[in-house]
């Protein structure tokens, strides 16, 4: 939330720049893969010099979790997640973006790779655990609601990366998993 209204403070020009180098850098990863891609890459795709680059990202690792952070940020937002409160049917719709986050997220880089899936995990639920954590503390529960939704924020990414990895013919659908593991995580949110 923090970074949100930093970011919001921040001069236009400071953003259109920052998004022209996260719009180039999304563009070109399907095409290079994650490891192929250089700063270079970037801001001749970009049009802008490899400076102005660093006055803005250190490395292309740190543009990339900025990448995962806004992508996911996004999801949450276009399903109205951030809007709502803790509901079996709202926790099966977040269950169901992660599963369709993280295979998406995997389309664009090969799966073989740690650093790519490590960042889209330590992001993934760092965003899940703030979001359930909103949703908690408007539930008046007995137990710590950061700790409870650590706990679900985990559970959710774990079986949501374990189903995205699944290539047989028999993975149900996102909705269909997510019907199947709610009874797992469920329990950890219910007010006691």
């Amino acid at each position: 939330m923090l970074s949100t209204l930093s970011e919001e403070k921040l001069d236009p020009r400071v953003k259109r720049t920052r998004s022209l180098i996260l719009q180039s850098f999304t563009e070109i990863l399907p095409e290079k893969g994650f490891h192929a891609i250089s700063a270079q890459d970037i801001t001749d795709k970009a049009g802008i010099n490899r400076a102005t680059f660093y006055a803005h990202f250190t490395d292309k690792y740190q543009l990339l979790d900025r990448s995962i952070q806004l992508l996911f940020r996004e999801e949450i937002e276009k399903r109205m997640l951030d809007a709502c409160h803790y509901s079996d049917e709202n926790l099966k719709a977040l269950i169901i973006m992660v599963c369709e986050f993280i295979s998406n997220a995997n389309a664009h880089c090969a799966p073989s790779d740690p650093q790519f899936e490590s960042l889209v995990e330590a992001q993934a639920k760092k965003q899940l655990q703030g979001l359930l954590q909103v949703w908690l503390e408007k539930e008046g529960l007995t137990v710590n609601p950061k700790t409870a939704a650590t706990a679900a924020s985990w559970a959710i990414y774990g079986l949501a990366l374990q189903w995205s990895h699944d290539k047989s013919r028999e993975r149900p659908s996102a909705e269909k998993f997510a019907e199947q593991v709610l009874p797992l995580i469920a329990p950890t949110l219910k007010t006691i």
